[in-house]
């Protein structure tokens, strides 16, 4: 069994080693991990946020500068002028509603009538200046992926803040007496649950049963799905892990779990990712690590070619354990 050094952990002081995931994947019949199809393109619009999370892999939060250009922004809008197989916009951040060109995007992408995506951490709804979104949003038809790692309060404070349960309830309310998460109103509310510590998810069905019922009885809120996500070691969830001495551990769950059945299913393989920047990545994960796209690939949105892109290798890493490991792990919650 061939290991090597992390090149995720290229600033810790621990490198443990892992198997390669080229190799795990070649065992078990994958020769390659290849794009299969472009479906999907994810713009991370910048780092900026209004919260600093324990698990936020992006690093985000109110002191960030890097903010995507309404010129970058034009740029993507014209890639899906003439790509209509791109069907969903994934906009994300940082916080995305901090972006000063978010509602340009959201409205650009609504009149090339494709599906649109915000990953919202909710408390943005209280940010001064942004208390207008959740109507906006409504009025756009635009879906909501809003983060709540858990239904209780201090798991939830834990994580994101003293005080951010409390104004992710009121934001949930008020997306609700809009119509968001209820039943024929077409506007799609959908939670994010990741695990407080170095565990995989559990079941996202079962789960998403007791969000459900606790969520109903306590607050009256309802929702359309939960998404399970597995934390990945990168930024400040690979810091806490290193600070508990818990790394070789958490690598060892994700290694030993690894599941082949989630191979075919990776977001990875219908999915562009986007940075600030306009670089372009296989995922959101490369994003962060710095894992561009093979060089012979475009290497910027102002670049793209579909044709060069469509079956293209897959830049992988051992961080790609976090995505196949037990019932899977992506954008869209579990994989099987």
């Amino acid at each position: 069994m061939i290991s090597r050094p992390l090149s995720v952990l290229s600033q810790s002081p621990i490198r443990p080693t892992v198997p390669s995931f080229e190799e795990t994947l070649a065992r078990h019949g994958h020769s390659s991990l290849k794009a299969a199809s472009l479906t999907t393109l994810q713009v991370n619009v910048g780092k900026l946020c209004n919260q600093i999370c324990h698990h936020c892999h992006v690093d985000a939060g109110p002191q960030r500068t890097e903010i995507m250009t309404k010129e970058t922004i034009d740029q993507v809008l014209r890639v899906l002028a003439v790509t209509p197989s791109i069907t969903t916009v994934d906009i994300t951040g940082g916080a995305p509603e901090m972006n000063p060109h978010f509602e340009y995007l959201v409205k650009e992408c609504r009149k090339l009538d494709r599906t649109i995506l915000d990953r919202c951490n909710l408390t943005v709804f209280l940010v001064k200046g942004k208390t207008h979104l959740p109507e906006f949003l409504a009025d756009y038809g635009v879906e909501i992926i809003a983060s709540l790692p858990c239904y209780r309060e201090d798991n939830v404070d834990a994580q994101r803040g003293r005080g951010v349960f409390d104004r992710s309830i009121a934001a949930l309310r008020q997306l609700n007496t809009l119509g968001y998460g209820m039943k024929g109103s077409g506007l799609v509310l959908n939670l994010v649950y990741n695990p407080l510590g170095p565990v995989l998810p559990p079941p996202q069905e079962e789960l998403q049963a007791d969000y459900r019922e606790e969520l109903q009885t306590r607050f009256g809120i309802h929702f359309n799905e939960l998404f399970t996500i597995t934390n990945m070691p990168i930024s400040r969830f690979l810091e806490d892990l290193v600070a508990a001495e818990q790394l070789e551990e958490y690598y060892a769950l994700l290694v030993n779990s690894f599941n082949p059945a989630t191979v075919e299913g990776l977001m990875c393989r219908s999915l562009l990712s986007v940075g600030w920047d306009g670089r372009l990545y296989d995922c959101d994960f490369n994003q962060m690590l710095n894992l561009s796209l093979h060089s012979e690939f475009p290497q910027y949105i102002g670049d793209f070619s579909l044709e060069s892109l469509h079956n293209r290798p897959i830049t992988v890493d051992s961080h790609c354990y976090g995505c196949t490991a037990g019932s899977g792990s992506s954008c869209g919650g579990t994989l099987l």
